[in-house]
């Protein structure tokens, strides 16, 4: 279901029916998670956990107030992790989150154009 990848009327509800307001934080969350990733990626490699709660932390927030549910998701439990010092699984749930991040970048790619 697309709302579990992008909750487009939550995400509306939260920015008041703002149109430029979503976009804009669209592109803002586009834009960092490219970074982010990188940086998760390299944690993950070097069992740098709390790089890997910090980065799980700010990119469930990100994810969070764009409505990306199963991103969100994925990044909790990376945070949580981390802060459990936990490296079981790392990679499979770095696998998920790319997984989720290319079907997130079809849906926001679909939601920009509709607006």
């Amino acid at each position: 279901m697309s709302d579990d990848i992008l909750d487009v009327p939550e995400f509306m509800e939260r920015v008041q029916d703002d149109k430029d307001l979503l976009r804009e934080l669209l592109d803002i969350f586009m834009e960092d998670y490219a970074q982010k990733r990188k940086n998760l990626g390299e944690a993950i490699m070097a069992k740098d956990f709390e790089s890997i709660r910090s980065i799980g932390h700010s990119v469930k927030g990100a994810s969070g107030n764009i409505s990306a549910k199963r991103v969100r998701e994925i990044c909790m439990q990376l945070e949580n992790k981390g802060k459990d010092q936990d490296g079981e699984g790392l990679e499979d749930l770095l696998a998920s989150l790319d997984k989720e991040y290319e079907q997130l970048k079809e849906r926001i790619a679909v939601v920009q154009q509709e607006l």
